[in-house]
């Protein structure tokens, strides 16, 4: 088992709509060692921290699970979207998603602020100078306290 933090502004999809919609495919990820993370690494049963990027304040708001394996992020071929990759083809697709769900709301969300004060959160990659990933791989250990501090 692995663990993961994932961003998302909540402007665009927030651990709310995750809490309605009960699963949804987490694309949109245009950074390839963020989709490597994805296609290469993350496995069914995995867990991730939900964090709200460019939010006031942004924060580490839940808990959710990894359902599926990798699979083509439909987006890249709507060429109406945001997200359309012109270079991919259903036979190549460039740019991968996992399925996410099951997901668990903070009681608290946990701030940027707090993890910065937290020395067991030291090692974070999301807290490294110029880090601007948005799925890191995080240790049992920083999960488990990103867990307490969000009061789960």
């Amino acid at each position: 088992m692995a663990y993961w933090l994932m961003k998302s502004e909540p402007g665009n999809y927030s651990i709310d709509d995750l809490l309605r919609d009960k699963s949804t495919d987490w694309t949109g990820v245009r950074n390839h060692q963020a989709k490597n993370f994805m296609a290469k690494d993350m496995k069914p049963k995995d867990f991730a921290i939900f964090y709200h990027s460019n939010a006031e304040p942004s924060a580490a708001v839940g808990v959710m699970e990894i359902l599926g394996i990798a699979k083509p992020d439909r987006t890249q071929f709507d060429a109406k979207s945001q997200y359309f990759e012109p270079k991919a083809t259903r036979d190549k697709p460039v740019w991968f998603c996992v399925d996410v769900g099951r997901a668990r709301k903070f009681k608290s969300p946990v701030s940027i602020a707090a993890m910065r004060e937290t020395s067991q959160l030291r090692g974070l990659e999301m807290l490294k100078r110029g880090s601007r990933l948005s799925i890191t791989p995080l240790s049992a250990k920083e999960f488990e306290t990103l867990c307490q501090l969000g009061g789960l």
